[in-house]
């Protein structure tokens, strides 16, 4: 998921030419040998820049007006707090005592490159693996709260990106009634899915914990990409690993909580908001994409979103939604 304040530039990246990246990652005293590989990234910039007789590092590249300095510096000691407990999760390099640089008007962050490929999700032990993984970090997530990040919460996720939608004129206008209603329907469910939860432990997390925000090696998996670290509840960094029908969830969701389980307990409440997670997520997706569509990036990376097609598979998307929070929540054989 993605941050939704609106920024202050929508073209912040105009400028960030490879020579201004190369000046960057110089500036900290490496000596880069003009080799770049732009990585895939849209809110932020990535980039793979050489290094003469050294491995290459990666370097980041932050989007004005999304996180204070504050927040970034709290994602990296959770990142840096994570590796100093052999969680393998991919830190910044501390330098001249901060993990956060200044460039001009660049802010930018510096990691080692590490390799690896997307996990299999489909295998049983990869998916307790990454449970195992999962419990960990949970751990240490519930010793300490964010200061400076956001909590995952309808509002933020469901209320306030489905009005920007409406408010700017995204919606096409023949299409705009049955959006309204559908969405108003579905954080409706969304509130019934809380409240049948009821109160749930809400800790630092991963955020984003899909597939592509991991590399899997023959060690196991690592984390990468904890740029929307938030509080919330502890089933976020979990049902992004599912898919299938509900009992094909409930065998990988089973699976996952194998692992999981070994560190830390699951609170079956949280089964409740699997869906409704997910509700919030297709809402806060098109937000994020209507607020960034000025930046050149987004149209060519989805020229799929600013058409009609998009906007009806959405509905009808959010309307399965609404099916799925109805049927309650799936079913696990709890060992």
């Amino acid at each position: 998921m993605q941050a939704s304040p609106i920024a202050a530039d929508p073209t912040p990246f105009a400028g960030l030419t490879p020579e201004r990246v190369l000046d960057a990652v110089e500036s900290l005293g490496f000596p880069v040998d003009g080799r770049l590989l732009a990585l895939n990234s849209y809110e932020n910039r990535v980039y793979q820049v050489g290094l003469d007789d050294a491995p290459p590092l990666i370097a980041k590249f932050y989007r004005s007006g999304r996180w204070s300095d504050a927040a970034i510096l709290e994602e990296h000691d959770f990142t840096l707090e994570l590796a100093q407990r052999d969680i393998p999760a991919v830190p910044p390099l501390r330098l001249a005592e901060t993990t956060l640089h200044h460039r001009d008007d660049l802010r930018f962050s510096l990691c080692p490159r590490r390799g690896g490929r997307a996990p299999e999700l489909d295998d049983p032990r990869v998916l307790e693996r990454i449970g195992l993984l999962l419990g960990r970090l949970h751990l240490v997530g519930e010793t300490a709260p964010f200061a400076h990040r956001p909590r995952l919460d309808i509002e933020s996720f469901g209320q306030q990106p489905s009005a920007s939608l409406l408010d700017n004129g995204w919606i096409p206008s023949e299409l705009e009634p049955a959006y309204r209603g559908v969405v108003n329907h579905a954080l409706a469910e969304v509130h019934a899915c809380f409240e049948r939860a009821g109160p749930v432990a809400a800790i630092r997390l991963h955020g984003d914990c899909h597939r592509g925000n991991m590399l899997w090696t023959e060690d196991g998996a690592h984390f990468v990409d904890l740029d929307d670290a938030r509080t919330g509840p502890a089933v976020q960094d979990l049902w992004m690993l599912l898919s299938g029908d509900r009992a094909e969830m409930s065998v990988q969701l089973g699976q996952v909580l194998e692992g999981y389980r070994q560190f830390r307990d699951f609170a079956a409440p949280e089964l409740h908001l699997i869906e409704a997670l997910r509700t919030l997520r297709l809402i806060h997706y098109a937000a994020w994409l209507a607020l960034r569509w000025q930046d050149p990036a987004f149209p060519a990376a989805f020229p799929w979103f600013d058409t009609q097609r998009f906007w009806q598979d959405h509905v009808l998307a959010l309307r399965e939604q609404i099916a799925a929070m109805q049927e309650g929540p799936l079913v696990l054989d709890w060992h």
